[in-house]
């Protein structure tokens, strides 16, 4: 008896309300509905359902009557997130940095994929002679971090004795069948110049001498010459620098941290040369060799030189042309430069 008169007060009731309101009862309903039929074990809420409950809260009075799959306080939850997640976009700053343009954005990415090697700086003082005047932070943005920091320099002596101080080493390169070649460096101090390198796989110290002779003809041969305390560096050799009026400074055994310069290139060419190629013969590293080299002299950027290279580039300004690739060593660096269309 009683259940047939709340229905009928119930009826009443409903007749008698605005028909907005009985459009959002009927359409909160249906929602729910909507949301239980959903096959899932738990039906959850997404992004639009709370949207819907917090327009309700908003629009409705009653929008609490008809709620049955959430409590009260869970949208008005909704509705405090929304109002700081709106406000947390209208308060964002307008102002900063003017914005990169894509296409430079595009070139860092590019280079960097091109040579994996490089790292910001290097990228920068790329695009400084193209240029294109970024930042260091900029680069670094649009970059993964480089996976091995960079070593540090040392300096033996002071810089005004750095125009008379050439440097000497050997390192050893293996090859694809087994064999071990011996290449020979000499490095002069200023601009981080290889002024002579040569292979062979016995050196001796005859060998070793008459390659100080061909990396010093003519009477330009340095004040100073650094080298370590080798084997091969027989009687013969220390005649031949005494002969030519160079001062030879040997460093400490077993502290090659004090002949810095040539160890730093001998650490750059394996780095981003051999450590990436299989040798074939003493022929195969001597092409390698000459086509890395000839990158290192022309086109990559040195911080001791204030991010030049040891044989100046001139910087080629926007208005010369568009932006070119071109492979260097094979195609594991890349040098860029201006062509006019």
């Amino acid at each position: 008896m009683f259940e047939v008169i709340f229905a009928v007060v119930g009826t009443v009731v409903t007749i008698l309300k605005p028909r907005h309101q009985l459009c959002l009862e009927i359409l909160a309903l249906r929602h729910q509905v909507q949301v239980l039929q959903r096959g899932v074990k738990r039906p959850a809420l997404n992004n639009a359902d709370r949207l819907l409950w917090v327009g309700f809260m908003k629009m409705w009075p009653e929008w609490r009557n008809c709620l049955v799959i959430v409590r009260p306080e869970t949208v008005i939850g909704w509705q405090r997130k929304a109002f700081r997640a709106f406000w947390r976009w209208k308060s964002r700053p307008q102002g900063g940095r003017p914005s990169i343009d894509p296409e430079i954005i595009h070139l860092i990415r590019r280079m960097w994929k091109a040579n994996p090697t490089w790292g910001s700086i290097r990228i920068q003082d790329e695009l400084a002679h193209l240029g294109i005047q970024v930042s260091d932070a900029t680069v670094r943005k649009y970059r993964p971090k480089p996976r091995k920091p960079s070593s540090q320099t040392w300096r033996s002596f002071l810089n005004n004795h750095v125009r008379c101080m050439a440097a000497m080493d050997f390192f050893v390169v293996p090859t694809a069948t087994f064999q071990v070649l011996y290449v020979f460096v000499v490095m002069a101090h200023h601009r981080r110049r290889v002024v002579h390198f040569n292979i062979t796989q016995s050196p001796t110290a005859l060998w070793t001498a008459q390659q100080i002779r061909n990396a010093f003809p003519e009477e330009l041969a340095p004040k100073y010459l650094l080298r370590d305390r080798d084997g091969i560096y027989g009687a013969e050799v220390v005649q031949c620098i005494h002969n030519m009026g160079i001062e030879q400074k040997l460093i400490a055994p077993r502290s090659p941290w004090q002949n810095p310069y040539v160890e730093r290139l001998i650490g750059s060419i394996r780095r981003e040369c051999l450590d990436h190629m299989i040798i074939i013969n003493e022929a195969h590293l001597q092409r390698i060799l000459k086509s890395y080299l000839g990158y290192y002299h022309h086109h990559r950027p040195h911080r001791s030189l204030e991010h030049d290279s040891p044989l100046p580039r001139l910087v080629e300004p926007p208005e010369t042309g568009s932006i070119i690739q071109l492979p260097c060593v094979g195609g594991l660096h890349h040098r860029y430069t201006r062509k006019a269309a």
